[in-house]
């Protein structure tokens, strides 16, 4: 029998743990001859369906979520087409509620499975191929019966999480990525009414131990970023101490990514925290609101002053970056209070700032009681909310062009500084930048750096003339162009250090390239050294003369 597994993703960045998480289980089987075709949504169907058919495979295996939901149906779709004899079986997020819909207008779908996969997949394995009505005992799998009668058979859960073989051990696990993933739990304890993982319970972990044989392997092979699968890190403070000292082993070679919940830091977890070595982790810090009402609508566990009080002491540490995400569409969440929320977490000094427009995903309570909370929403992916009782069709679609612009700049190393003092030193900015952005039509244009520089340095020198001196400060040491407009009033030639001046950074020697960034006409202001021996676009060397 031969199994096809097409591994359909978003980007070539990213990898589904999928497919080695179930071969792990059944790579020894030697009745089953596995294959895979690998693409992105991108790539042309016909020539994804074309590499399909020319393995000839009995079964076609693939993950459906919402991001490669329309793209996979297309294929698979196609490809059943072509090879009638072909069983077709989907799983993922996608098939966390009621399935019958779905498999009546998909009838090239054999069967989807709702749940973890793990156990019941091998044991479908073995019936594959006989009548469905010997399905019924595989739990998770969803199908029509040959009375076209709809058989639901629940959910399933992997109950001895601690004793699968980890995916690293199969031949397809990916190790081509720029960062691996790794569950080092299932489950949630969170109740939270808009994730698929709101009702996922019991908690199940595994041993330290384990983890630790796993991240030697990852070491070994050269893996930099490790995004840990862990729905709340610090559920249970005590494990999370000890993840944090395991991880420690691994500095300063390998980044941790994690999410953490801000309401549920022990001050023990905080002392941990303050003392790891520098870039050893990366936080995403789940806030979601900053209004208690929607919280509690929301069903989120823990309260709004603890997790403001656990998020700020996050945002304060230097030795590592924490992101903070919010979610526009949320019931309660009126738009002026989401552009509250940003200046408040701005005021943190969030990392970055990720706002989201509520999806209500299959599975999820959101989605079950969205009549009764009054919201709409798309019924197809990726399931945006697209009015509620509290935010209008017109207002989403300004959160949107807000989360536009705080990727754009506030999430842009170059231009986060400006943006994030600019926004708290003038409540309007948000509202005025987002107008410009709006009516000179690039809200939703992709846009370099560069052009993104040339925006703001305009934009101030119309609006908030104070600001353009930091503005052609961060496009100097972003190493542009000293040739174009934010740069406009650097002088470069035959430049001598003053009698006295204040160093930022690096040493002055002799041979570096200065240029003078004036502040007025006394010769205050700021010099930049630049290597002139080497191609270094960056100054490495910054000081400052001023009133």
């Amino acid at each position: 029998m031969k199994l096809l597994w097409l591994d359909l993703n978003s980007s070539y960045a990213h990898s589904s743990l999928a497919l080695p998480a179930l071969h792990a289980q059944i790579a020894d089987d030697t009745t089953i001859e596995w294959c895979t075709v690998s693409a992105t949504i991108n790539e042309n169907t016909g020539m994804v369906v074309n590499q399909i058919y020319r393995h000839q495979p009995d079964i076609i295996a693939a993950t459906n979520w919402l991001f490669n939901h329309e793209q996979l149906l297309h294929i698979v779709s196609r490809a059943k087409a072509l090879l009638p004899h072909c069983c077709i079986v989907l799983g993922g997020p996608e098939f966390l509620g009621d399935n019958e819909a779905f498999l009546r207008k998909n009838k090239f779908v054999s069967g989807v499975f709702r749940g973890e996969g793990e156990e019941v997949f091998p044991i479908w394995l073995k019936v594959w191929n006989h009548p469905v009505s010997e399905w019924n005992q595989v739990s998770g799998l969803c199908y029509l019966d040959e009375s076209d009668r709809y058989q639901d058979n629940g959910i399933a859960r992997v109950m001895n999480f601690s004793q699968l073989v980890s995916p690293e051990k199969s031949s397809f696990f990916n190790w081509s990525k720029p960062f691996v993933q790794l569950e080092t739990t299932r489950g949630c304890f969170n109740t939270c009414a808009f994730c698929v993982s709101g009702g996922e319970k019991p908690v199940r972990t595994i041993s330290l131990e384990a983890i630790r044989e796993r991240l030697n392997v990852i070491h070994q092979h050269g893996i930099k970023n490790v995004r840990v699968l862990d729905r709340t890190f610090n559920y249970n403070n005590k494990r999370a101490k000890e993840l944090l000292h395991l991880f420690r082993e691994y500095a300063p070679d390998i980044c941790f990514h994690l999410e953490i919940h801000p309401a549920l830091l022990s001050e023990e977890l905080k002392e941990e925290l303050a003392v790891l070595p520098s870039g050893l982790l990366h936080l995403e810090a789940g806030i979601q609101s900053l209004r208690e009402p929607v919280l509690e609508k929301s069903r989120r566990i823990g309260k709004l002053s603890d997790a403001l009080q656990g998020l700020k002491y996050l945002c304060s540490l230097k030795n590592m970056e924490t992101h903070a995400d919010l979610i526009a569409g949320l019931p309660l969440y009126h738009l002026s209070e989401i552009f509250e929320d940003v200046r408040t977490l701005a005021e943190y000094g969030a990392g970055e700032i990720q706002l989201e427009s509520l999806k209500l995903l299959p599975g999820t309570e959101m989605r079950r009681r969205a009549e009764e909370l009054g919201i709409q929403y798309s019924p197809l992916p990726p399931y945006e909310v697209l009015r509620t009782k509290e935010i209008s069709v017109e207002e989403l679609q300004t959160a949107h062009y807000l989360s536009r612009l705080l990727d754009g700049f506030y999430n842009t190393p170059t231009w986060r500084s400006i943006t994030r003092t600019l926004i708290l030193e003038n409540p309007q900015f948000l509202h005025e930048l987002l107008d410009h952005l709006v009516q000179t039509d690039v809200i939703d244009t992709p846009l370099s750096l560069e052009k993104r520089g040339l925006i703001i340095y305009d934009f101030c020198k119309n609006h908030y003339p104070d600001y353009v001196t930091q503005v052609s400060i961060a496009w100097i040491e972003a190493g542009m162009s000293l040739k174009k407009i934010p740069a406009e009033r650097v002088k470069t030639k035959r430049q001598v250090p003053p009698d006295n001046w204040e160093i930022i950074y690096g040493a002055y020697r002799e041979n570096l390239r200065l240029c003078f960034l004036p502040v007025d006409e006394e010769g205050h202001g700021y010099w930049f050294g630049f290597e002139s021996e080497i191609q270094k676009i960056k100054p490495v060397f910054k000081a400052k003369r001023l009133p």
